[in-house]
């Protein structure tokens, strides 16, 4: 029988179990948190300075599903400065940004002013003296490498933090860093 979890992964762990690069040889990996079996696997990644909704899983039909394009991902993403309309639109229309050195136009997605941040755990990010910060909600399908980085950088509003807040219909739901939950599929 298949085993589901979700998690909230905390910032600065890579979403892992194993190590196999000698680069990496002392970052923090989710088997340092969860004591889990050997045979979960982490659908789809966030990167080591993301943090937020992370699923778990020992099936791997599962997996393929979550990370297709018929699964939506949700991310509150703070950025540098305070983002535009006109940002906010060309989001929505899609952002050419480079996927392996080559081009790459996402595709369209649901982007707004992020207004409400209470359900966001505070956490320092950098001195208020550096400038604005504004926060934005964003829905893809897509899950390039570094995509909604890409994708506000590229616009001029560079990401300081990326919270993933919901997978289809999964969400973090008042989680807290490191908790996990098992969930039913």
């Amino acid at each position: 029988m298949h085993q589901f979890f979700k998690i909230y992964k905390p910032y600065g762990v890579l979403s892992q179990f194993v190590n196999n690069q000698n680069k990496r040889k002392n970052k923090k990996l989710l088997s340092d948190i969860y004591n889990l079996p050997t045979d979960i696997m982490a659908v789809g990644r966030l990167d080591e300075k993301s943090e937020g909704l992370l699923l778990l899983t020992t099936d791997g039909k599962f997996s393929h599903y979550i990370t297709s394009r018929n699964v939506e991902k949700e991310y509150h993403v703070m950025v540098d400065g305070e983002i535009t309309d006109d940002a906010i639109g060309q989001l929505k229309k899609g952002v050419e940004i480079s996927i392996n050195g080559s081009p790459y136009l996402t595709q369209p997605c649901n982007a707004s002013k992020l207004m409400d941040t209470s359900h966001i755990l505070d956490r320092f990010v950098r001195e208020e003296k550096h400038g604005p910060t504004s926060w934005v909600s964003i829905t893809i399908t897509e899950g390039k490498f570094r995509q909604v980085r890409k994708m506000t950088a590229k616009l001029g509003f560079p990401t300081l933090r990326l919270v993933r807040v919901r997978i289809g219909d999964y969400k973090l739901d008042g989680m807290q860093p490191k908790d996990i939950e098992p969930i039913n599929y």
